[in-house]
C-alpha cells in the first residue's frame, strides 16, 4: 500500500523574476549537493517524490508559499542547474512545462545512450504515468507539466502537474521507482490537490469489475490503488497565517539565529560572525537537507528562509539570499577537497534547531516575527516581484502590494 495525499494548489498567474530565478536554481542546486553527499541518489528520489518535502523546498527556495507555480518555477531551477553536471552528480531532469513535456522520451533516448540505460523502456515508463494520472483518474486535471528526474542507475522519480480550469485549482501527481512494483497495482507515491466529491478513478483497487471489463474490451490492465492518509491542504489567502505553521518548531528556529548565547554557538558551526538573519535562513535551510519526513507537515514555515516574491510572509531578502548560498557553496566546495567540517556542520546546526524546539519549547510570536521581517527588509535587499511592474501597471498592482505592506 503507497501513502498518498491530497492538497489545495491555487493557480496564480505571473512569473517568476530573473532575479529571483537564477536564485533559485543556485540554491535548488546547492541542496541537492548536499542531499547528494549527505544521503545518496536515492534519498533525494525519495525526498522530491514526498509532496510534503517538495513544498517546503520550494518555500525555502523564495517561491510563493502554496501556488501551484511551484511545481514549475522548482522543476525549472533544477533542471537548470543539475543538467549541465550530469558527469559529476548523474541526475538528468527531463521533460518540462507544456511543449517541454513533449520532448521528455527524445531527452530520455538521449540520456540512455550516455548510461547504456534502455531508452525504450525509459519513454514507455514516462508515457505510462502521464497517461494514467491524464486518462486513467477522471478527476477534472489535466495535464500540463510532466518532469522525469532519473539517476546515471535508472531510478527514477516523476512530478507532473495537471489543471482544472472550471475551479481554478492544480493537482501534483507523485512518483518514484522504488515505490512502484507494477504499474498496474499500486504505482503512486502521493497525489495533490482538492478533493473533487466521487471521481473516476480506473485505477482504483475498488474498480476491479470495471477493470475486468474492460479488459475484455481492450485486453490491456489498468488497475492501480490511491490510498489518502496524508493531507496537505493549501489554503486559497496569499498571506501566511499562525495557523499555516508550527509556531514552536518557528520558535526552534528563531531562538538560535536571534538568543545570543545560541547565535554564537549556532555560528560557529558554521562560519565565525554570521548574522542572525542569515542564520535563520541556514537553519531552515539545514531542515529541509537533513529534516525527517514528519518535519515537513507545515511547509509554509520554510517561508521564513527567504520570504516569497510576493511578499509573503515578507518580501525576499536579497542579501541575505546571497550569503546564505555562499556558506553553502563554500562548504560544498571545501567538502570535495576532503574537508567536510563546514558541510558537518549543517547536520549539526539541525541538531541544535531540534534540541532547542524540544527542550527549551520556545513559542514564537508570529507577529513580532513578521513585523521585525518587513521592519528590516529593505536593509537586506528585501524585493518582491510588484516592483519589476512597468510604471504604467503600478496603479493595478498597488492593491497587491498594499497585501505585505499593511
Amino acid at each position: 500500500m503507497k501513502r498518498s495525499g491530497t492538497a489545495d494548489l491555487p493557480l496564480h498567474g505571473g512569473h517568476v523574476p530573473p532575479w529571483l530565478a537564477e536564485r533559485m536554481t543556485l540554491l535548488g542546486t546547492a541542496i541537492t549537493e548536499c542531499v547528494l553527499e549527505s544521503y545518496g541518489p536515492s534519498e533525494f528520489l525519495t525526498r522530491i517524490s514526498d509532496p510534503f518535502w517538495f513544498q517546503a523546498l520550494g518555500c525555502v527556495m523564495g517561491m510563493d508559499w502554496h501556488s501551484s507555480g511551484i511545481t514549475t518555477s522548482v522543476m525549472g531551477a533544477l533542471k537548470r542547474g543539475l543538467n549541465p553536471r550530469f558527469r559529476e552528480l548523474g541526475i538528468t531532469i527531463c521533460g518540462g512545462r507544456g511543449k517541454h513535456s513533449k520532448r521528455t522520451p527524445a531527452e530520455l533516448h538521449e540520456f540512455a545512450g550516455h548510461t547504456g540505460l534502455d531508452g525504450d523502456y525509459l519513454a514507455r515508463t514516462s508515457r505510462l504515468t502521464a497517461r494514467i494520472d491524464n486518462n486513467a483518474i477522471a478527476d477534472g486535471f489535466q495535464l500540463y507539466l510532466h518532469s522525469f528526474v532519473i539517476h546515471k542507475s535508472g531510478e527514477w522519480a516523476v512530478v507532473q502537474q495537471g489543471m482544472n480550469a472550471d475551479n481554478r485549482l492544480a493537482r501534483r501527481y507523485h512518483w518514484h521507482s522504488a515505490a512502484v512494483r507494477d504499474f498496474v497495482s499500486d504505482p503512486h507515491t502521493a497525489i495533490l490537490g482538492k478533493p473533487q466529491g466521487t471521481i473516476l478513478n480506473l485505477v482504483d483497487h475498488r474498480a476491479v469489475h470495471a477493470q475486468k471489463a474492460l479488459l475484455s474490451i481492450a485486453h490491456e490492465p489498468v488497475q492501480a490503488s490511491l490510498d489518502e492518509i496524508r493531507k496537505l491542504t493549501m489554503p486559497s489567502h496569499h498571506d501566511v497565517r499562525p495557523a499555516d505553521l508550527d509556531l514552536k518548531r518557528l520558535g526552534g528556529v528563531l531562538a538560535v539565529a536571534h538568543e545570543e548565547d545560541l547565535r554564537n554557538f549556532a555560528s560557529l558551526l558554521l562560519v565565525e560572525g554570521l548574522g542572525p538573519r542569515t542564520l535563520q535562513s541556514l537553519a531552515l535551510i539545514a531542515e529541509v537537507v537533513h529534516g525527517a519526513p514528519s518535519r515537513f507537515d507545515d511547509p509554509a514555515r520554510f517561508s521564513f528562509a527567504h520570504g516569497g516574491k510576493d511578499g509573503h510572509p515578507f518580501p525576499v531578502p536579497l542579501k541575505t539570499y546571497d550569503e546564505s548560498l555562499s556558506v553553502l557553496r563554500r562548504a560544498l566546495d571545501a567538502a570535495k577537497l576532503g574537508h567536510t567540517e563546514k558541510l558537518e556542520g549543517f547536520r549539526c546546526l539541525d541538531r541544535l534547531t531540534r534540541n532547542v524546539e524540544s527542550n527549551m519549547e520556545p513559542l514564537a510570536d508570529f507577529s513580532a516575527a513578521i513585523s521585525h521581517e518587513r521592519n528590516i527588509s529593505s536593509s537586506i535587499g528585501g524585493r518582491t516581484v510588484f516592483e519589476d511592474v512597468p510604471k504604467s501597471q503600478k496603479t493595478k498592482s498597488s492593491k497587491q502590494m498594499s497585501l505585505f505592506a499593511d
